[in-house]
């Protein structure tokens, strides 16, 4: 293969990239708390040797997750919770804490509030927060503070990743924050809201369409190349 189909197959690499993650937004544009991504392209350019030209390849490395707020939707659910602001609800797993801005929460069989997948919403020491069978008076403050009659119970956990560009996807709505986070102090929760997926089918419809024809005609031009390249070998060997 000629230094043209190389760069147009690393182009075609990273367009295929970038369909899969468009189809993973649309996909996912009514799932609770789905932060939507998009792709970063990387040039890179390397001299060939003297007196030749460069060769400039492309590069889809980077995967960034959009960070805006999505719409806070009314459920009036005592355990329907909403983040207005930065920050993400901080999730005890097997694998260790992870970070969602999905609140669907539920009590499971110990009263605890947990995910739909059963992992532990933790409160700001890293603990579950239980809350009790008979609490007859259950309400959660903007600032996260749980109560039940009237007495606090608890504090939920409100962290960011000390890198934003870190976070990596985990499935269920979760991340995973490999350079650590930290506690936020200004966002404000929500109790009887749950944040809708920051995703604007229109928009991602519209794009998805836009590389998927860039990706047919970067196919259609090496099927052109090939077909040169071919002709060229059958008019030397005669």
């Amino acid at each position: 293969m000629d230094n043209i189909g190389y760069t147009t197959l690393s182009r075609q690499s990273g367009l295929l990239k970038e369909l899969e993650v468009v189809a993973n937004n649309i996909a996912n544009a009514s799932t609770t708390g789905f932060r939507r991504e998009d792709v970063t392209f990387a040039e890179f350019i390397d001299r060939l040797g003297k007196g030749d030209d460069s060769l400039s390849m492309t590069a889809a490395l980077v995967r960034r997750i959009d960070s805006s707020q999505g719409t806070l939707n009314p459920t009036g659910g005592p355990f329907d919770l909403a983040i207005q602001g930065e920050g993400y609800f901080l999730i005890g797993t097997p694998q260790g804490p992870m970070l969602t801005r999905a609140g669907d929460f539920t009590t499971n069989e110990s009263g605890e509030l947990v995910t739909p997948e059963g992992h532990h919403l933790l409160d700001l020491g890293g603990a579950p927060i239980f809350v009790p069978p008979d609490a007859g008076d259950f309400a959660i403050g903007t600032d996260g503070t749980v109560q039940a009659n009237g007495l606090p119970l608890a504090q939920i956990g409100l962290v960011a990743p000390d890198d934003p560009t870190d976070l990596q996807r985990r499935g269920n709505g979760l991340f995973e924050s490999p350079g650590g986070f930290s506690p936020v102090a200004d966002a404000v929760i929500l109790q009887g809201f749950t944040e809708a997926a920051n995703v604007n089918p229109i928009a991602e419809i519209s794009r998805l369409i836009e590389v998927q024809r860039s990706y047919e005609q970067g196919q259609k031009f090496m099927d052109q190349e090939d077909e040169r390249i071919r002709n060229v070998i059958q008019t030397i060997g005669r």
